[in-house]
């Protein structure tokens, strides 16, 4: 598929044209990388989080088990779950996410959202979840009683998202309040760095006709999702990942998952497809390109960011990377270039690496 570029886009393009890695040469580095969890384990708690409106979210944080001589300076990772779907049906994708060195926050969030379809209560994500939470987790980092005490980085916060609560991500990176995912003014706070979403897309929650511009100011965002979604369509998910403006992005296709590939069971109910990918592989892969987009887009892990954008579809059976764009410095990009010469910046900005098999 081929994806237009905006003005912004083309002049961040020609900016950075010798800084994007053609994948001509790898570093020794990008052949050994471990794409497992850094963590042999990850342990959970129970706890209530105020909210700005004066009420409080059921929570469920999962964290690393750390040995006796880590130490870790851990990101905060809010999961905002999908419309009506229950916390405890993440927790297999939440406790891997915690493996690759993340504290993952999985709040029930009941609202009353107003939609066209007129109002619905129940488990319904919302952007003012991003600054509570966040709030929440620097007082617990200085919590002598709590188990993450002195463990976290409250400076960083990335987010996850499913469905619904993709598309509330993916306002909140905005900064903006947008109807149905936001119930009063948002102000992103500074220490969001990047968001992962699955089975997820900006028509979510919105009115139909065409997507705007998602103007993620430099925020990284990668898209993830199941060619057998049959609730939030691959298509649409397409046109929001044409439509973010800056980079790095990325758009990842997991083949044989579902909708609910994210969730402990599939939801025989509300899906109207079955997987054909076992629903334990699904949440794995999920899980772990997502972590492995996050270590890279937020901490700066250059050989996960070598992983997700250049050399992970390959090794991966259950993935392809169908489209990806970025601008991320490594050391053997400007030697690739000097060896292939002058190449037109559009064909240095996506790279197709994999078709998806329909």
């Amino acid at each position: 598929m081929n994806f237009l570029f905006s003005k912004k886009q083309s002049s961040m393009a020609i900016v950075g044209a010798l800084m994007i890695t053609l994948g001509v040469q790898r570093s020794a580095a990008a052949t050994t990388f471990n794409s497992a969890p850094l963590f042999d384990s990850a342990a959970n708690y129970l706890t209530t989080i105020k909210r700005s409106d004066g009420g409080v979210d059921s929570a469920d944080i999962y964290y690393p088990v750390l040995s006796d001589t880590d130490k870790s300076s851990l990101p905060i990772a809010l999961l905002l779950q999908g419309a009506l779907v229950d916390k405890s049906d993440y927790s297999n994708f939440a406790n891997t996410v915690a493996r690759y060195g993340f504290v993952v926050v999985v709040p029930n969030h009941i609202r009353t959202a107003i939609s066209p379809m007129g109002a619905v209560t129940g488990l319904i994500s919302e952007q003012q979840q991003v600054n509570d939470v966040l709030t929440y987790m620097q007082s617990e980092n200085s919590n002598p009683a709590s188990p993450i005490a002195n463990l976290l980085d409250p400076s960083t916060l990335v987010l996850l998202g499913h469905s619904f609560g993709g598309a509330v991500g993916i306002a909140a990176i905005q900064g903006k309040c947008f109807a149905a995912l936001c119930t009063e003014d948002f102000n992103r706070p500074e220490e969001l760095k990047a968001g992962v979403f699955y089975g997820t897309n900006f028509r979510i929650g919105q009115e139909n006709g065409i997507l705007p511009a998602i103007d993620n100011d430099g925020i990284p965002i990668a898209l993830i999702q199941g060619n057998r979604d049959g609730v939030a369509i691959p298509s649409n998910a397409e046109l929001t990942y044409a439509q973010i403006q800056d980079f790095p992005k990325a758009f990842i296709t997991i083949p044989g998952a579902n909708h609910y590939g994210i969730t402990n069971e599939d939801n025989l109910i509300r899906e109207p497809k079955r997987p054909t990918l076992e629903q334990d592989v699904a949440i794995e892969t999920i899980a772990r390109w997502s972590a492995l987009f996050l270590q890279g887009a937020a901490l700066n892990n250059k050989d996960a960011l070598d992983y997700v954008f250049n050399s992970g579809d390959t090794l991966d059976p259950n993935v392809s990377v169908t489209s990806i764009a970025k601008s991320i410095p490594e050391p053997t990009s400007v030697v690739s270039l000097l060896g292939l010469g002058v190449i037109g910046t559009s064909s240095l900005l996506t790279r197709k690496q994999k078709l998806v098999k329909k």
